[in-house]
């Protein structure tokens, strides 16, 4: 038997249940996974609610990402085997001791990153990469804003625009986490109050990130430039902004939804090269995780609890034994 953080009905964290569940059999196009640690995301807080673009059926063990050793493999994968150390992202099932990835979505693990740190990067820099590189275009000497820049993709977003060669200005809602955003290479930080007037003290916006929605993407879209990109990524405050249409026309501007999930299973190879050039640039000391908080298993509904109340800075991992 396997122990898992089970969902039986949709609601809030406090109705996930610490048990043993069956163990499980890849298919032909997955890998088996023994797990070392699993990473906590902002859609894990929507997924358990019923509220994410999925939804599975109940019971389910919530969870998009981990590291650990591969137990076996389908007949159709040939890229990693039993023994090796690995990275996996999946839609659900990773709060549990062992877990299903499919294989166009399992990376070795470079020797230089721990297993603690290796379950913080497919789901933050992943999408961060796709949504700066393949939808943002962002290029050298532009001025990118990212919106909730100390939660898991806006720290990523930060660091990538960075080595990307943009100007980054963070926004961030305290004190404590703005000085993360300095910490994590920000050449600016900034609170949402009076966020568009700071926003067009400091020159504007090539290309915003934003993970955040409700009426603080309206102020952040009013600083764009001609031609600036703002790039949806989610709504963590909850809200779903509704941007008069009029901006992006007289902006010149555009809108542009960022849906990694979608992009690593309809474009599995092109996502394959952005995470291989993301494991690359942490091999070279270019890029570096940027800190996590590490909860047993047995407490993943408080570490997806203390998620859903923006008490988080950084990562959040569930450490399986």
């Amino acid at each position: 038997m396997i122990k898992a953080l089970v969902c039986h009905q949709f609601g809030g964290a406090e109705n996930l249940v610490f048990e043993t569940i069956q163990p499980i059999q890849p298919a032909s196009d997955e890998v088996l996974i023994e797990v070392d640690y699993a990473g906590v995301n902002f859609p894990d807080t929507l997924i358990i609610q019923g509220k994410y673009q999925f939804k599975p059926d109940l019971p389910f063990v919530p969870g998009q990402e981990v590291s650990g050793r591969v137990i076996s493999v389908g007949a159709d994968v040939d890229h990693v085997m039993q023994g090796d150390v690995v990275i996996a992202s999946m839609t659900w099932g990773a709060f549990a001791g062992q877990a299903v990835a499919m294989g166009i979505n399992t990376y070795l693990l470079p020797p230089s990153l721990s297993l603690e740190d290796g379950a913080t990067i497919l789901e933050t820099y992943g999408t961060a990469m796709h949504g700066l590189k393949d939808r943002g275009a962002i290029k050298p000497g532009e001025t990118l804003v990212v919106l909730g820049a100390s939660g898991g993709t806006g720290s990523a977003a930060v660091q990538l625009g960075k080595l990307l060669g943009a100007r980054v200005i963070a926004v961030a809602s305290t004190e404590e986490k703005r000085g993360f955003s300095r910490k994590n290479g920000a050449d600016e930080v900034v609170g949402y109050e009076g966020l568009k007037e700071k926003l067009k003290e400091f020159g504007g916006a090539d290309v915003i990130f934003d993970p955040v929605g409700g009426a603080v993407s309206e102020l952040a879209f009013r600083s764009l430039h001609a031609g600036g990109r703002h790039l949806v990524v989610g709504f963590a405050s909850g809200e779903i902004p509704a941007i008069p249409f009029n901006l992006p026309l007289l902006k010149s501007a555009s809108i542009v939804g960022v849906y990694w999930g979608g992009f690593w299973r309809s474009n599995p190879d092109d996502n394959r090269r952005n995470v291989q050039m993301l494991l690359n640039w942490f091999e070279q000391g270019k890029l570096k995780t940027a800190g996590t908080q590490c909860y047993p298993l047995e407490q993943g509904a408080k570490a997806i609890k203390d998620l859903m109340e923006r008490k988080a800075i950084g990562r959040i991992v569930l450490k399986m034994n």
